[in-house]
């Protein structure tokens, strides 16, 4: 349960500077599913890359590459 917690609390984080980043507006809950997504796709991403994030700081950054990578796809797709 602990661990459910965190993750959110960090995939809240990732999302937020995602947003800031991406100069997204979706808001708080779209920003903490896209830093939980995103960093799920950042772990494949940087996985493949033979990287890997051992600390929760890592963990916020490849979730934060993760999500931005997921809000461009989106952009992609909604033109």
């Amino acid at each position: 349960m602990i661990n459910f917690i965190v993750s959110l609390i960090c995939g809240g984080i990732a999302g937020f500077i995602a947003g800031k980043i991406m100069k997204s507006n979706l808001g708080l809950v779209m920003d903490i599913i896209l830093g939980l997504v995103g960093g799920v796709i950042g772990g494949l991403l940087f996985g493949i890359l033979g990287l890997a994030a051992n600390s929760m700081i890592g963990g916020i950054l490849v979730s934060v590459v993760g999500a931005c990578i997921l809000i461009w796809v989106v952009r992609l797709i909604k033109k």
